[in-house]
């Protein structure tokens, strides 16, 4: 038998009892589109978590301070902490994966920042590279690259600057443009009897970092030995880097897939790292889990579509047994018997398959418009990004077809066989 012909005739039979494919395929819509929409509203929960963690942009970066001794009793010593020296740097640049070993240091008294007659306040980092390009980040306005005497800051920088002599009922301060502009920086340091002292260095802006939700928004930077010379200034000494070590590192590896390997090395050297990485590999492994539990559930609604499906296709036998008796009288083998009633499984899979995706879509649709409103959020996508409540990407519609057409085939299979093992002569005399 031709496979157009085979198909030909699977569509006839199908179409021959319209109702019971229609009540039976019904099954098969509820389940399909019940794994779908769970999968989607499971993958859109944890999309809209991810997206919302801080600093969560950058998934190479590893931050990395001192190692302090654990669930240690009484007053820790000098000794007992793991400090950052050239040793512990070489360690590190060493381990496969890492790609750039970052000195960070801040400005460790007060500051205060002035433009105009504006004021605000930020974070004052030195690094030790001369192009924040090397760290991933990238220049709204400006450039990258810092040198003495001049600065790159963070996007949120703008934002802080407030008016010391505003009256209380004018409006904020617009947030200037910095780009080009100098900053009066105005360091602040205490003697151990009281007495304070000041020191104002000018910087020149010469870049805008793009926003990442990231600890960068909010940090001025500068080069590591202009916070070494200011930090020795503060503290009245010289900063001795072999027996002080450093304060922090940024550790970036080649491939974010190897960030959390490289966090575990990190802390083996007695060091304390964190990344990103980690937090988003914890929540991902507790949505994968609840996406299991949603596709389980919606997957018991297929089970029950599938008895159905194994029972109409046994009243369609012993509805037919006469015809089955007749094909194999003239000519049908037990295989060509097989594969109609078989492929009519499958078909009822397909079809409920098909209507299950359109049903789970049109649900998405109407919990993300709902979301939407309730959020004040934006423009809707189902195959894309944005807030959404559910997201469903494009291979979860094509499985599920694939998978209630293969639950509709197994389904049918125990009472195709029974067909396909009939008797001629006792189906021809069958009432």
């Amino acid at each position: 038998m031709r496979f157009s012909d085979l198909f030909s005739l699977i569509l006839d039979n199908l179409n021959r009892r319209k109702g019971r494919v229609v009540l039976t395929a019904v099954g098969v819509v509820i389940g399909t589109a019940a794994v779908v929409t769970l999968v989607s509203l499971g993958l859109g929960l944890q999309k809209n978590a991810t997206s919302q963690l801080w600093g969560i942009s950058d998934l190479s970066s590893i931050q990395v301070s001192p190692g302090y001794p654990q669930n240690m009793q009484g007053a820790i010593s000098e000794s007992d902490i793991k400090k950052i020296d050239d040793s512990s740097i070489a360690k590190i640049q060493a381990i496969p994966g890492v790609s750039l070993v970052v000195i960070q240091d801040y400005f460790r008294g007060g500051a205060n920042i002035g433009f105009e007659r504006l004021e605000s306040y930020a974070s004052l980092a030195g690094v030790n590279i001369d192009d924040m390009a090397q760290l991933g980040l990238e220049a709204s306005q400006g450039v990258t690259k810092i040198e003495r005497g001049k600065v790159v800051i963070g996007s949120w920088i703008p934002r802080n600057f407030y008016n010391p002599q505003q009256r209380p009922n004018d409006p904020p301060p617009e947030p200037p443009d910095l780009m080009g502009k100098t900053l009066k920086i105005v360091l602040t340091k205490w003697s151990s009897d009281g007495v304070e002292s000041k020191k104002t260095v000018m910087l020149e802006v010469v870049g805008v970092l793009k926003e990442t939700r990231g600890p960068s928004d909010g940090n001025i930077y500068l080069t590591l030995n202009e916070v070494n010379a200011w930090n020795e200034w503060m503290t009245g000494k010289k900063i001795d880097r072999r027996k002080e070590g450093y304060n922090q590192l940024i550790v970036k590896a080649s491939d974010p897939k190897q960030t959390t390997e490289i966090t575990q090395q990190i802390n083996d050297l007695g060091l304390q790292a964190y990344s990103p990485q980690s937090t988003v590999q914890g929540i991902n492994s507790f949505f994968t889990m609840m996406q299991v539990v949603f596709g389980g559930v919606g997957a018991i609604s297929l089970l029950v579509a599938a008895i159905g499906i194994a029972n109409t296709m046994t009243m369609a036998i012993l509805e037919r047994t006469r015809e089955i008796g007749i094909m194999k009288a003239i000519g049908a083998s037990n295989k060509n018997i097989l594969s109609i009633f078989l492929g009519e499984a499958a078909g009822i899979g397909f079809l409920g398959g098909i209507g299950g995706v359109l049903l789970a879509l049109l649900i998405s649709v109407v919990i993300n418009t709902f979301a939407s409103s309730q959020t004040g959020g934006g423009s809707m996508g189902m195959m894309g990004g944005g807030s959404l409540a559910t997201v469903t990407p494009w291979w979860l519609p094509i499985f599920s077809v694939l998978f209630a057409t293969i639950v509709g085939l197994l389904s049918g299979l125990y009472p195709a066989l029974n067909a396909a093992m009939l008797v001629p002569v006792n189906a021809l005399k069958y009432e």
